[in-house]
């Protein structure tokens, strides 16, 4: 097996549990907020599993980053493709957005704004660690 389809699989499967440790955190405080609302079972079930599919591949997606050959922009597109399709249709099956033109507009936007805030914020933090590394050699 390639070892970049390894170490996606083994990224997924560690973190991969973190997502569900989230859905049961914000579930009980809806809960409490609610006056101790229930939950349907099925829906706790599908945000539990939901959770831990999106934790999965944005932890194995992290992989892209590292493949040898690969230019950034190769890199960013597989990177932010495969966290984009994965979330939309998540969204979309749990009825987090609604399926329509103007739901998948307005996720795209924010989708697209939140990642692009977060690669530059981790770009510049790991250029300027490379920068005061390289002049400490």
């Amino acid at each position: 097996m390639n070892k970049y389809v390894k170490v996606y699989l083994h990224r997924g499967l560690i973190f991969g549990g973190f997502g569900p440790i989230v859905a049961g955190v914000v579930l009980y405080f809806v809960m409490l907020s609610e006056g101790g609302a229930f939950f349907d079972p099925a829906d706790f079930l599908i945000a539990v599993v939901s959770t831990y599919i999106l934790a999965f591949v944005h932890a194995g997606s992290s992989v892209f980053n590292q493949i040898e050959g690969w230019s950034l922009a190769k890199n960013l597109v597989f990177h932010i493709g495969s966290l984009y399709v994965v979330y939309l249709l998540t969204y979309i099956v749990n009825s987090w957005i609604p399926f329509s033109i103007v739901g998948i507009l307005v996720f795209t936007g924010i989708f697209a704004a939140v990642y692009f805030v977060v690669w530059i914020t981790v770009y510049l933090i790991v250029l300027a660690s490379s920068k005061k590394m390289n002049s400490s050699l």
